[in-house]
């Protein structure tokens, strides 16, 4: 289980090391996977990508792993892919830019044209939001991300008005905030990791911009909007497969579960780390539905395969899963989720 136990990203491991401790309790309580019990490894994906990848491929080739999954940005994927591949399958769960068709990797997380594209049109039809001002963070999502985007604007007759890229971990968001506080935009996307969000957000509203620029981001959970502070979210949406605040029946029994395994002070349940316990599942049900833990098996499993969970129906397209994504508004220290995209 590759997550984030350090930099901007780090404020999503806790919630995902819970969760996947609740995932390993259920699988196992159902008889493990093809007959043997789950168990995890946590490998810290905040490290720089070559250590991770380094870490992964010393375990892989020690035979101490089956498999791999986790949260785990773009970057990291990328220095793993060549280390598991032809040799363990790989469910990578974070949303991301899109295009992984490598054989082996298999994309259970959101992707811009079903997460962003529609967003944008929402916005547009309910919002009257057309000029968009970008901020990410400069590595491979949010530069990938941004050039669907710019697709997207044509399509949508938006216009994006400028852009900007800050170090990961390192930017100064209050350069930035002076920028947009010039821009002709309507709203800002926000591309930003973590704690770059969170700071990002202060500064936004220390600058009085969220009195009247909308905010929108595919990747801003529960644990951020806590540690960016009330004043900070106002007129913020986020669109996600997965909202703690989501009431339908698999949500709520998965908040439950959660809840019960670790009480009512556990760390926030959030995309983040749903996605790790969405991980975990896939690998269950591609095992399942291959009959073995062969990598041949499992990429001649992964298509069609499909089950129902948390975010609704998951099927596997190829190697990447289709899934429902909502839109939400930031209501104090939680969302509140306006439809369904």
């Amino acid at each position: 289980m590759v997550i984030p136990l350090r930099g901007p990203a780090g404020l999503f491991g806790p919630s995902c090391e819970a969760i996947t401790e609740l995932a390993v309790h259920e699988l196992n309580d159902a008889g493990g996977i093809l007959g043997r019990e789950v168990a995890v490894h946590v490998v810290d994906g905040g490290a720089p990508p070559r250590e991770v990848a380094a870490e992964v491929g010393r375990l892989v080739a020690a035979g101490e792993i089956d498999a791999v999954t986790g949260w785990h940005i773009s970057s990291v994927r990328h220095a793993i892919a060549p280390v598991v591949a032809d040799r363990v399958p790989y469910v990578y769960t974070s949303l991301y830019e899109g295009g992984e068709r490598r054989a082996g990797i298999f994309c259970s997380g959101e992707t811009p044209r079903f997460q962003i594209a529609p967003a944008l049109r929402w916005l547009r039809d309910n919002a009257g939001v057309r000029r968009w001002f970008v901020v990410g963070d400069d590595y491979v999502w949010p530069r990938g991300s941004t050039a669907a985007v710019r697709a997207f604007a044509r399509e949508l007759d938006l216009r994006i008005v400028g852009e900007t890229f800050v170090g990961l971990g390192t930017g100064d968001m209050r350069q930035v905030t002076r920028k947009l506080a010039g821009s002709p935009c309507d709203g800002v996307l926000m591309l930003l990791v973590g704690q770059d969000a969170v700071r990002f957000n202060r500064a936004f509203a220390a600058q009085g911009l969220h009195e009247r620029l909308v905010r929108f981001s595919p990747l801003m959970e529960e644990s951020m909007l806590l540690a960016s502070g009330l004043d900070a979210t106002r007129n913020l949406f986020v669109s996600a497969g997965y909202f703690r605040s989501l009431a339908t029946a698999d949500a709520m029994d998965l908040l439950g579960a959660y809840t019960r395994l670790h009480g009512p002070s556990a760390p926030p349940l959030n995309n983040a780390a749903e996605s790790c316990y969405e991980g975990l599942r896939t690998l269950a049900k591609l095992a399942r539905r291959a009959g073995s833990a062969r990598m041949a098996e499992f990429n001649a499993a992964i298509d069609g395969t499909a089950y129902q969970g948390p975010r609704g129906t998951v099927e596997f397209r190829g190697h990447q899963a289709a899934q429902h994504v909502h839109l939400a508004v930031a209501d104090g220290y939680d969302f509140d989720v306006i439809t369904r995209l």
